[in-house]
């Protein structure tokens, strides 16, 4: 006899609103959980009858509408449950295989559980599993073994690549989901994110950062320190340089996926003293007095 239902939208588990492909989604991850051939358990053939025979209304848009509008209602004129029958897969098949609106219902079906169905389930691998890996340019830029804690609460020992990037995904075979009917597990991908840093930014093979000088070293040229991924280095700061010149500490970079490293750019940054002493605030009155130059008319 037909299965009596109350609520469509509850079978599937998916509000009123929900769009088609929610409603796809919902009952893949469904027929996935309730199909006979995969869950033995009392019940599992009923629930698999019911979230099919809600699927078959909500994925039809005419039938969607008229369910909507009618509610227990909407079959009067057209008896839709009684050819529903469902008594058991065989007749879901026989009902949706012939491609008459369900578009990849077979194709599903057959990726799902495998071809062998009647006699046996096919050994299915696990599904893959993509987590973040969070690291710092420290972090990122030395590599080697780190233990790893997921949100979820597994604990990993991995082995990260040197000079890693931005979005690079570390495989963990074996660490996804379990495979069913003795399948193999799939993987877990750790996908790097490379936290921001107050001191670097990445550009390519480059390390980017400021040089903060003083006025006196800008006009006059110095060799000043500057600090680098791994200690600090010296650069020389030629005269006359202003803010946003960049400078070049060539090997300070990111490695280079063909061996070497980028370089360390070093973008100057003029600070004015913000209190001068006596003797500082004569110095400049008399540069001021003595200078011709106008910034202004410069640029």
């Amino acid at each position: 006899m037909p299965v009596a239902y109350h609520d469509y939208y509850e079978a599937l588990g998916v509000p009123r609103d929900a769009s088609a492909e929610d409603v796809r989604r919902a009952y893949r991850k469904l027929a996935r959980e309730y199909h006979p051939d995969v869950n033995k358990d009392p019940g599992a053939e009923d629930r698999f009858k019911e979230i099919s025979e809600a699927y078959e209304v909500l994925r039809d848009p005419e039938k969607r509408q008229r369910y909507d509008r009618l509610g227990s209602g909407w079959r009067a004129g057209e008896d839709v449950s009684g050819a529903a029958g469902f008594t058991g897969f065989d007749d879901v098949r026989a009902r949706f295989g012939d491609g008459s609106g369900l578009g990849d219902f077979s194709d599903l079906f057959e990726s799902l559980f495998g071809s062998g169905r009647r006699g046996g389930s096919s050994p299915r691998r696990g599904a893959d599993v993509e987590a973040e890996l969070e690291l710092t340019l420290d972090e990122a830029l030395q590599g080697g073994p780190r233990a790893v804690r997921l949100a979820g609460g597994g604990s990993y020992e991995v082995a990260i690549p040197p000079g890693v990037r931005d979005g690079r995904r570390i495989r963990l075979a074996g660490e996804g989901g379990q495979g069913s009917s003795g399948g193999p597990s799939g993987d877990l991908f750790l996908r790097v994110r490379l936290r921001p840093d107050p001191r670097f930014r990445l550009e390519g093979d480059d390390l980017l950062t400021q040089l903060q000088v003083s006025p006196w070293e800008a006009a006059l040229g110095a060799t000043v320190e500057l600090p680098t991924l791994e200690g600090r280095g010296q650069i020389k700061v030629p005269a006359g340089s202003s803010s946003g010149r960049r400078l070049r500490l060539r090997g300070e970079g990111w490695p280079r996926s063909g061996g070497g490293r980028g370089d360390l750019l070093a973008e100057v940054r003029i600070l004015v003293p913000t209190k001068l002493s006596r003797a500082e605030r004569k110095a400049f009155q008399q540069l001021a007095e003595a200078s011709k130059f106008d910034p202004r008319a410069a640029s």
